[in-house]
């Protein structure tokens, strides 16, 4: 789809764009499309409160049902209400190994669909496409798979053995990509847009429209063409994988220190990194930091590994994963509880026990994971240069460690240039970069609209939610919510109309009797 250059005329006017073509914006698409959830006539949940609710009026769609009253006594492992909600009516119990089928049923309602576009930097998926590196497989249990198509399934039709429901981030970017084709999506897909410019524009009649600019290019042609689009109502869906976190200490520009999973795995291809290698510092205790510490260790090369929190923080993401889905990140969790550092200990010799001695029976080796070694509640203070790293821990102690490689894994932060002030007036810390983590965009927990800014939308990592099986919610809000202002604004003008009908016939009966 090309885009062109408009002027804000009525036939111009979009009820919705749609900034990043992640599994976000293509659940979105999806609920917008016209596919809509009903409670299923035979349709069970094991939540009997939730089940009851439900049943209260079957015959009404999710989107036209009290969202905040549904999620009243449900809980989950996200702190926004929704999401919770739509993730337990999809993968009901799912936390607990079950597999529940779900209580709702999709039916392509095409009258309910509404007019959108979603724009995207590269195909349908977003961010997965940069992951399609031999990156460790994650788990499936069905938590990436958007509605109405299941991923195992798509899965088996792929390849003959799906073992161990485990799946690479090159299949799920495929299955991204392909989902929007298998549900017709493509017409509402722009893909190739980078967004450069995303305003209000006020009008003559006292409304305001939002004006969304951008450069497209295009398949057939080496220059980008410059375009505007207006809409009603804006969804960010950009995520927050473009720009890494950094720690802001002397040094962290030398050569040695890196800031991506993917600068790792360039490191061993090349043969930079090997078993021989001096020990790697990994800074962070998030996912991408476990997989740079079990591919490191996969290789024999010793890890280094250093993290503010203490191990046993709830707030950990390791605390919160279920052990029996995720058995390579509680693998992790147990290195980082199990070989800590300890005050006066050479680190340099522990790590010195390679792999190698995992091979022996157990009696010549004194840890678990030979070549690991922990650093909890400590931080980097600083770099220096030939390989050096400065941690210091919370009484101000101060171990100075030499490595090949530093890998900085602390996040990421979206890249909202486009957005006056970068989007920090939006955010729960106006004064603050937007940060999934530490300053997440402020809305309304039930609609998803900014707080601060009426049709402005967010969703996803936006609004802190880094799992794909709670993003589905912000979608579903968000839906709700037009749902319910189209509806509000049908009332609105049929009564002015009877308004106006009823002057109109007084006016006719006034001049009759004259």
């Amino acid at each position: 789809m090309e885009l062109h250059n408009k002027e804000p005329l009525s036939q111009d006017v979009l009820p919705v764009v749609i900034i990043g073509n992640g599994p976000s914006g293509i659940c979105l698409s999806y609920l917008l499309s016209g596919h809509t959830p009903y409670l299923s006539p035979d349709g069970f949940h094991p939540n009997p409160i939730l089940h009851s609710k439900l049943a209260e009026s079957p015959h009404l769609s999710l989107f036209e049902q009290d969202l905040e009253y549904l999620c009243e006594g449900v809980e989950g492992r996200s702190s926004n209400p929704v999401a919770v909600l739509f993730d337990s009516l999809l993968l009901p119990d799912s936390d607990f190994g079950l597999d529940y089928a779900s209580p709702l049923v999709w039916r392509y309602e095409p009258e309910r669909a509404t007019p959108h576009l979603v724009l995207g930097k590269g195909p349908p998926g977003g961010a997965w496409h940069a992951m399609e590196g031999s990156m460790l497989t994650l788990s499936l249990a069905n938590w990436m798979e958007l509605p109405g198509l299941k991923l195992k399934d798509w899965m088996r039709e792929k390849r003959r053995n799906v073992r161990n429901d485990r799946a690479t981030p090159a299949e799920i970017a495929s299955y991204y990509q392909h989902y929007v084709r298998e549900m017709g999506l493509e017409r509402s897909f722009v893909c190739g847009t980078t967004v450069t410019s995303v305003r209000r524009v006020p009008l003559a009649s006292g409304r305001s429209l939002w004006e969304v600019r951008g450069l497209q290019r295009r398949a057939e042609e080496e220059v980008e063409i410059p375009f505007s689009v207006f809409a009603e109502n804006v969804v960010l869906a950009t995520g927050t994988h473009d720009i890494p976190a950094r720690l802001g200490v002397d040094g962290e520009t030398l050569p040695f220190v890196c800031h991506s999973f993917w600068e790792l795995e360039a490191a061993i291809s090349s043969g930079r990194l090997d078993c021989a290698s001096e020990p790697v510092l990994v800074v962070g205790a998030g996912l991408t930091a476990a997989d740079a510490i079990l591919t490191a260790h996969h290789l024999n090369t010793p890890v280094y590994h250093t993290f503010r929190r203490a191990v046993a923080d709830p707030a950990l993401i390791f605390n919160q994963l279920p052990k029996l889905l995720y058995p390579e990140y509680h693998k992790v969790h147990q290195m980082m509880s199990q070989q800590q550092h300890r005050a006066g200990e050479s680190a340099a010799d522990v790590v010195s026990q390679r792999s190698s001695s995992s091979g022996d029976t157990g009696t010549n080796c004194p840890c678990s994971y030979p070549g690991y070694l922990s650093f909890p509640q400590h931080h980097v203070a600083s770099f220096k240069p030939e390989g050096k790293c400065v941690l210091e821990d919370q009484s101000g102690r101060q171990t100075v460690l030499r490595v090949s490689m530093a890998l900085v894994l602390i996040g990421s932060h979206p890249n909202l240039s486009f957005l006056p002030e970068e989007g920090r007036p939006l955010g729960l810390e106006p004064e603050e970069p937007i940060s999934c983590r530490r300053n997440p965009l402020d809305v309304d927990p039930y609609t998803y609209e900014s707080v601060q800014e009426p049709g402005l939308y967010a969703m996803g990592p936006l609004v802190g939610e880094n799992f794909v099986r709670f993003l589905k919610g912000g979608a579903l809000a968000i839906v709700c919510d037009l749902v319910r202002k189209r509806s509000a604004r049908a009332n609105e003008s049929a009564v002015e109309s009877s308004v106006s009908q009823s002057l109109s016939c007084q006016l006719s009966n006034c001049s009759l009797s004259a």
